[in-house]
């Protein structure tokens, strides 16, 4: 493979057709179906679904075939099947995997940006899903592609792009198991729908946070009373959801309270962290929007990349049952509501760990109040198996090839269901996670953003894993593995 003429291929294939398509996609408000219960209706998620069917059946790629798969009840899915070219084996499959669902709208953006607004500025495209996870099936026919350019053998190939991922991809087993067909098992699976430290450096993911979170209601009242007459008599809603949020986490420290939910970090991964914090220094926080004397969580660099990565940590992402400051009375009012997220170390048991908060949180509830937690997900982690030889060269080599920096790897915050998916059903499968969100990019906030060039190195370097995958399957290297390339720290990408 030249790398060269991978580059300007790939280059110029985003240049002329990726982003123009990409800022059309960006048009869409096909909102995940956890964010527009009416999205079938609407029709923006086939509007999605039709821009990207469109452009990939007009792709120069011999034996392609593609299917709109829709299961009755479920989000649409997009399957693409692709034969094995110039001498690669049509027994061995890659797997390529992306989602078009997006986070909702999010207040904040700046004046000339907003979330179904495409504006290209510099080498950043900003808009919602752009990079969180609509480039993810251009980037992959791309590398596909820019092999075939050059008559490059490469196995078979199956992209899947799921329409559910941002609520959970609860649809997304009942299309892996209605494909498993002709999905067979991949040996390598490149997933877009992760991260990345810096735009400097390909990045790889080593593990994924779990997620374990729905709405917690108190309530007291049948209807608001004047609190006048009964503060002092009637127990404050507000204070008592305070009180059971003190049950789970120290409000002074942020750490979670509820020991079941911490696990051991392997020793792998503390290595990692700690390489990752050499690298990266002060930019682990300053990428984040800190108002001016705003400092973070911990003083050790290696204690925060942790933090986000194999820890514990809550936030409270919405509330219910209070007005608008401009409309607030002097009322008592009779509930509070807030949608509770929390992250989880990658190995903990996802649904271990809902019931734990749901125990935690309903149990003796203060002053008689009424509470409940209404679990809306409750999804386990995923932490990759050791790296295969062959792997951990091509990505390093595409890396240095692409960026001209060797490749790096840590562990990121979000949640991709999909890995915990694959990992169950290959056991023996690897794992390379990478992806374009990086640095300020604001993934599911405002001003989120595309990092052009990123999108373009990420897609060379996924051309390079691919080409060696098959080099590796001829010395018989491949056998029972998998690799993932992401781009969702929903988020908070993650994915979801």
């Amino acid at each position: 493979m030249d790398a060269s003429k991978v580059d300007r291929y790939v280059s110029t294939k985003w240049d002329d057709e990726i982003v123009p398509q990409l800022v059309e996609y960006i048009r869409i408000p096909n909102k995940s179906p956890m964010f527009d219960a009416d999205w079938l209706a609407h029709g923006y998620m086939d509007a999605a679904v039709k821009l990207m069917e469109t452009w990939a059946k007009a792709q120069p790629i011999p034996g392609m075939q593609l299917e709109v798969v829709r299961l009755e009840g479920r989000t649409p899915l997009i399957c693409i099947e692709i034969p094995a070219s110039n001498g690669g084996s049509d027994e061995d499959c890659v797997l390529l995997y992306g989602h078009l669902d997006k986070q909702p709208e999010m207040t904040g953006w700046d004046d000339d940006l907003g979330p179904w607004k495409p504006v290209i500025k510099g080498d950043k495209l900003y808009g919602r899903g752009g990079a969180d996870d609509g480039y993810a099936i251009f980037g992959s026919l791309a590398a596909i592609l820019a092999l075939q350019e050059q008559k490059v053998p490469h196995a078979r190939c199956v992209v899947l792009i799921e329409a559910c991922e941002e609520s959970g991809s609860y649809d997304l087993p009942a299309y892996v198991d209605h494909l498993a067909d002709r999905i067979g098992k991949p040996s390598l699976v490149v997933c877009l729908d992760s991260g990345c430290g810096n735009y400097e450096q390909l990045w790889c993911t080593t593990s994924l946070r779990g997620l374990a979170g729905g709405n917690l209601t108190v309530k007291v009242l049948n209807e608001g009373v004047h609190s006048g007459d009964a503060s002092g008599i009637v127990p404050s809603s507000f204070r008592l959801l305070r009180q059971l949020l003190s049950r789970i986490e120290d409000e002074n420290s942020g750490r979670i309270l509820l020991e079941g939910l911490h696990v051991e970090v392997p020793a792998e991964r503390l290595v990692q962290a700690k390489k990752s914090a050499e690298v990266l220094d002060t930019a682990i926080y300053d990428k984040f929007p800190f108002l001016p004397g705003m400092t973070p969580m911990a003083d050790d660099l290696t204690e925060l990349v942790l933090n986000r990565t194999w820890r514990p940590a809550l936030s409270v992402t919405g509330a219910d049952g209070m007005p608008a400051l401009s409309s607030a009375g002097n009322v008592l009012r009779p509930h509070t509501s807030v949608k509770l997220s929390l992250r989880l170390p990658p190995t903990m048991d996802g649904k271990r760990a809902g019931e734990l908060l749901k125990q935690a949180l309903e149990h003796d509830p203060p002053n008689g109040a009424q509470v409940t937690l209404e679990l809306e997900k409750a999804s386990t982690g995923w932490n990759a198996p050791a790296m295969a030889p062959w792997l951990e060269k091509a990505i390093d080599a595409s890396s240095r090839e692409f960026f001209g920096q060797p490749a790096m790897y840590m562990g990121e915050g979000g949640t991709i269901p999909f890995m915990g998916m694959l990992g169950e059903k290959f056991p023996g499968a690897q794992f390379m996670i990478t992806g374009v969100l990086g640095p300020h990019s604001n993934a599911h906030g405002p001003n989120e953003f595309l990092h052009i060039p990123m999108g373009k190195r990420v897609t060379a370097c996924v051309a390079r894993v691919i080409a060696e995958h098959h080099a590796a399957s001829q010395r018989g290297e491949t056998t029972g593995v998998a690799v993932v390339a992401g781009g969702e720290q929903h988020g908070d990408h993650g994915c979801c």
